[in-house]
């Protein structure tokens, strides 16, 4: 078809350019024949040549078969044209090479259309050129000559091509008959494939033919059984190199599946089927498999699966958690029985604590013993050895490399360490040795020995290699538990001494409490409890957002924050707005040091109870709500209006005051306790209101106890801080207050009273202190101060003596000059109380100072503290 094709195509064009050729010859001829014509020239020198020659090329051009005969002079002005109209008008086309003397032929868009012409010149006898003849053919006349030669040449064509189908039809046929329908791609893939099945496969190939002649033999085939170059069209029973059963095999086509027969020193598999069955030739095909090779390549392959599958196991099973303990025993676990029967680890004692190891093998302790029995005479777990410098323990773990030790018994290094330790072991049937030095990033932590007994080959090199490859993967994961352990132990140490160690000793409240870490490590949560000035006591719990040491450095500056904000007796509110300012700080300073750092994020509530008054005043950012625990048992949550965590700023605080009644527990938790994955928030407070309703007289120790029971069954995963405190009132007897007129000789009247009631306290001894302290606070009051004056004194641990007025006016101690008249109260008051400040009320102010108690005096309803870290 292509072929056919082709020569149409190629026919078109001939005709083409046939027809155009003769179009062009035609046009020359014509225009040469009129140029030469008796009379043209004479007709050219009339004054109207138009007259004689117009007829004339008419007549021409009809008698010629051309489209136009044109006669114009030198100038290009035509004499004579189809179209009258046209004549004396100039020519279109070239006739520079016409009025040199030549012959020219070209294709313009003249009058007629698209055309074809050929210019010559006209001569006269002198051989001048004194005109010119353009005679031509409109090339869709010559187009159309083309068009009537094409259906000849595409019928040629379209014959052609039915002959050449037909042809190869009846060629195709025939190849398919004797190709058994394969194309030719397909017998060339099959030659291929014949050729590598015979040459290239590893199994031996034979065809017998079946008067027992072998037909043919590939390459593996001949190599299996030895068979000479010319092997092949000879009689099996011919061939002498086979055994006898081998050629009984052959030639009894029978067939056979997996037969096993010998061929000098290999072990063949022989494969025989019968061939003929759709009737072709009569014959066997065998296919020989040397069996030797297989089973030793299944051997080898069983054992490295084997070994990667430990190797496996072990990157799965060893390491599953962050402790140097569980990840030895692990390590021992997962190489008995199927790599080792009894397997030891020794660690250096240094790592257990976290730390680097030593660079001898003098202080190892064996935290790791796993084997087949536990009859054995190894050292037991927990012992503390010293390995001697000829012990292979002791080499190994000094160079870093592991030590084979095929047989125990010649080894009089390892015999040094305990002569009859190791005729124990040595009797006992163990006989094999690989001590493994575990080191992770150059510095070696341990050795991990793995024993073989008499049931199995001692341990070979190859051995050691997977030993060390064991170890390896052990490595990593004992030493980054190392790390930990370090990290943990610094972080909780931290923690630790930042958290309160005991909580001081006060009379308004019995206090409980309980830290419990997370399982990730320290966290930063925290509580407190602080004493301030007239027996109250102010209640701190908080929690910093993360855990780490970065977290706990944040929760010990924010509990120092708010002892420091305590000493000024600021109301919760404001002190909670003083540390959200520092928060703020603390997160800025990190994000200037540290771009990705961020926000630091904490949660506070802050209370503060007055035994006197039996009030307590609170306010919380961000943190839960505290429970109150009544004295009939029955449990709610106080309403405290919820402020923004610290750190945000610009948000105020604000707080709540509740009447607390004696006997009644205030309940401040962090949200580890009642959070839980498993739960929501409102399920964990009602647990929580569960935990403590019912049970008005269990302590407070007891109260956090039954708490964690109920609600942290197991370790937490967040860290937990608990504060359970109940309120004790101070007796009447042991407050005594009064109103002091704006005069200074009231004075005197206070310094009486007051030494009339601490007669009756039996504080007598206190007197001219405590009458010296108050007359100087009596008269600032009265001289710098404004009405109402109130002066108040309670009998607990301290004898406290306050004395309060509506100015807001702080006085400040100083140091008088000599000839000062004033300022030398204060000072007195110093010098003669424990200690003294100012706290602002919203009436104005009270002036404080404390004096301790005689030793002889019996210290007033002591609070008891209780708690477990």
């Amino acid at each position: 078809m292509l072929l056919v094709a082709c020569g149409v195509f190629a026919l078109a064009l001939q005709s083409e350019r046939d027809t155009t050729a003769e179009a062009k010859r035609r046009s020359v001829a014509t225009a040469e024949t009129f140029a030469h014509a008796p009379g043209v020239v004479a007709a050219l020198r009339t004054p109207d040549p138009s007259k004689i020659l117009q007829p004339a090329t008419e007549a021409a051009r009809k008698a010629a078969g051309v489209d136009f005969i044109v006669v114009m002079n030198t100038k290009g002005i035509r004499y004579t044209h189809p179209i009258p109209g046209l004549i004396g008008k100039r020519f279109v086309g070239t006739i520079g090479p016409s009025l040199a003397g030549k012959v020219y032929t070209e294709s313009v868009h003249g009058p007629l259309g698209h055309e074809v012409q050929a210019t010559v010149p006209i001569k006269n006898t002198a051989d001048k050129v004194v005109g010119l003849v353009s005679a031509g053919l409109k090339v869709k006349n010559v187009t159309s000559e083309v068009n009537r030669q094409l259906p000849i040449i595409l019928g040629a064509g379209a014959g052609a091509l039915v002959v050449s189908t037909g042809v190869t039809s009846l060629v195709v046929r025939r190849l398919r008959r004797q190709t058994h329908s394969l194309a030719p791609d397909e017998m060339t893939r099959m030659y291929d494939h014949h050729d590598t099945v015979l040459h290239s496969v590893r199994e031996g190939v034979l065809i017998v033919a079946g008067d027992g002649r072998l037909l043919l033999a590939n390459d593996e085939a001949r190599r299996l059984l030895e068979l000479p170059p010319d092997a092949e069209g000879r009689l099996v029973s011919q061939l002498s190199n086979l055994e006898p059963e081998m050629v009984e095999l052959l030639v009894s086509g029978r067939e056979a599946t997996d037969e096993v027969h010998f061929a000098g020193e290999r072990l063949l598999a022989v494969n025989q089927r019968p061939t003929g069955r759709d009737g072709g030739v009569e014959g066997t095909v065998v296919t020989l498999r040397d069996s030797t090779e297989l089973q030793a390549v299944t051997g080898r392959a069983e054992v490295a699966r084997e070994r990667l599958k430990l190797l496996y196991d072990a990157g799965l099973g060893v390491g599953t958690t962050l402790d140097v303990r569980c990840t030895a025993d692990e390590l021992a676990r997962v190489a008995v029985p199927r790599f080792a029967d009894f397997v030891t680890v020794d660690l250096a004692d240094a790592v257990l604590h976290g730390e680097e190891p030593a660079p001898t093998a003098t202080d190892l302790r064996r935290i790791a013993v796993c084997g087949l029995r536990n009859d054995h005479p190894l050292y037991e777990r927990g012992r503390l050895i010293d390995f001697v410098p000829s012990t292979p323990q002791a080499r190994g773990y000094g160079s870093g490399r592991s030590e084979l030790v095929t047989d125990l018994s010649t080894a009089t290094g390892w015999h040094a360490q305990d002569p009859e330790r190791t005729k124990e072991i040595i009797d006992y049937g163990i006989h094999s040795l690989i001590a493994a030095p575990i080191q992770a990033g150059g510095v070696v932590l341990g050795v991990a020995n793995f024993w073989r007994a008499k049931q199995h080959e001692p341990f070979d090199e190859e051995e050691l290699s997977l030993a060390e490859e064991l170890v390896a993967r052990a490595a990593v994961s004992i030493d980054n538990a190392r790390r930990y352990t370090r990290e943990h132990a610094l972080a909780v140490t931290l923690q630790r001494s930042l958290l309160p160690r005991a909580l001081p000793e006060q009379s308004a409240l019995d206090v409980g409490y309980r830290y419990l870490p997370a399982q990730s490590g320290v966290s930063g949560d925290w509580f407190d409890v602080i004493p301030l000035p007239g027996s109250r006591v102010a209640l701190a719990v908080g929690d910093v957002v993360g855990h780490g040491l970065h977290a706990a450095a944040t929760m010990g500056r924010l509990r120092t924050a708010v002892h420091n904000f305590s000493t000024l007796d600021l109301p919760p509110d404001e002190l909670l707005s003083h540390l959200d300012d520092l928060v703020g700080r603390i997160d800025q300073d990190e994000r200037d040091t540290d771009a990705a750092a961020g926000v630091v994020g904490a949660t506070c509530l802050y209370a503060i109870y007055d035994p006197v008054t039996r009030c307590c005043v609170m306010a919380r950012a961000g943190h839960l709500a505290p429970a109150l625990v009544h004295p009939d048992g029955t449990v709610t949550f106080v309403d405290v209006p919820t402020g923004p965590p610290l750190g945000l700023g610009g948000l105020p605080f604000q707080t709540a005051e509740l009447d607390i009644e004696e006997g009644a527990q205030l309940v401040l938790y962090t949200d580890g306790l009642i959070e839980d994955r498993r739960r929501d928030l409102d399920v964990g407070m009602e647990l929580l209101r569960e935990a403590l309703a019912g049970h008005p007289d269990r302590s407070p120790e007891e109260s956090c106890q039954a708490v964690l029971d109920e609600l942290l069954p197991g370790r937490p995963k967040d860290d937990v801080a608990l504060l359970i405190a109940r309120t004790q009132g101070l007796p009447p007897d042991r407050i005594a207050d009064w109103d002091v007129p704006l005069d200074p000789a009231a004075v005197a009247g206070m310094r009486e009273t007051v030494s009339q009631k601490l007669d009756e306290w039996g504080l007598s001894e206190l007197g001219f202190s405590m009458e010296l302290i108050l007359s100087e606070l009596i008269t600032n009051a009265i001289r710098y101060g404004s009405e109402p004056i109130h002066v108040r004194l309670i009998y607990d641990r301290t004898l406290i003596c306050e004395v309060a007025d509506s100015s807001s006016t702080s006085p400040h101690l100083r140091y008088a000059a000599t000839m000062d008249e004033g300022g030398r109260g204060l000072f007195l008051v110093s010098q003669m109380a424990e200690r003294w400040g100012t706290r602002y009320t919203p009436q104005g102010k009270v002036i404080w100072a404390e004096q301790a108690l005689p030793r002889t005096t019996g210290q007033p309803g002591p609070g008891r503290l209780s708690g477990a870290p």
